[in-house]
């Protein structure tokens, strides 16, 4: 393989130090990882996409029997945790296939099938279409797990995220001018939503159009699930999160896509605040998309 170097968004991560356990990884355990499950598999490597994630480093292969593959170097952290059990679970149906996978302390590391042409799905059709495919994609992959499981519940997530929220929404409020009250009765949401479920499945979490990509073997997969069982109701809202027209009419963007899915359109509008609260403090938008949709919100308790 070529000369090994950092991917622009884990070199820029890695730099900011905000996280001191990735950015020891970055400097002291990737560049000797790779090579050497690149000699395990007996890959030949290009370079890794560009400006690819923030905590992986992951390029194209070939293995010594011709397949096309990708090669997918993860610093070990719990939102990726589950990646190739959910991979595993789902078996190619509607996303990549798990070839092989190797784990130690701090890295998982995934041999992946490879998109061919890999081209994202927001880039090949318009936002509408997007809608509809993005739909049908989850209406696959929403399926209960077998008893004994390895998946964290969406609760505990939703509970880690209120808790980092929390740590820092006061401070960005003062700043911003925002109104506490909405605040408060986004994130009571954020903790309540998932535990009031009863039809729990197994997510994806991360379902948008930049990680839908063109195949051979199906038109579309789904790359980088990161699996947790819950509400599926929640499945729908990262999408709509890099959809223009949530800044413009929220709520109607939330319906239609309760529509597609066959989801409660006033459930799914709780979830689309609450995130939108959640997100506030480091998504620039978002308190605003929550203020639009907080008198709805505010009328069904009156």
């Amino acid at each position: 393989m070529t000369a090994f170097r950092l991917p622009a968004l884990l070199a820029r991560a890695a730099d900011r130090g905000l996280e001191p356990g990735l950015t020891t990884w970055a400097a002291d355990t990737l560049p000797s990882m790779v090579p050497a499950l690149v000699e395990r598999w007996g890959l030949t490597m290009g370079a890794p996409y560009e400006p690819g994630g923030q905590c992986s480093w992951v390029a194209p292969g070939t293995t010594p029997s011709g397949d096309a593959v990708v090669l997918k170097v993860t610093w070990r952290h719990p939102e990726a945790e589950h990646e190739a059990d959910g991979l595993r679970f789902w078996n190619g149906d509607g996303v990549v296939r798990l070839h092989d996978e190797v784990a130690t302390d701090d890295t998982r590391a995934l041999l992946l099938e490879r998109c061919t042409p890999g081209t994202w799905l927001k880039d090949s059709m318009p936002p509408q279409d997007q809608d509809v495919m993005l739909a049908g994609m989850l209406r696959r992959l929403w399926r209960r797990p077998p008893d004994g499981h390895p998946f964290p519940s969406l609760a505990s997530m939703c509970d880690h995220w209120a808790r980092d929220y929390e740590s820092r929404a006061d401070a960005v409020a003062d700043r911003r001018g925002w109104d506490r009250g909405l605040l408060s009765e986004g994130v009571a949401l954020y903790r309540e939503l998932p535990r009031t479920s009863d039809d729990d499945v197994l997510l994806c979490t991360d379902l948008h159009p930049e990680n839908v990509l063109a195949a051979q073997r199906e038109p579309w997969l789904v790359v980088d699930p990161k699996p947790h069982v819950g509400d599926r109701t929640y499945d729908a809202t990262q999408h709509m999160f890099n959809m223009d027209r949530l800044h413009t009419d929220p709520g109607a963007l939330s319906d239609r896509m309760a529509a597609l899915l066959d989801l409660d359109p006033e459930r799914l509008r709780l979830w689309l605040f609450a995130r939108c609260v959640q997100e506030a403090p480091e998504w620039d938008g978002m308190y605003e998309v929550a203020a639009q949709l907080a008198p709805w919100v505010r009328s069904r308790s009156a």
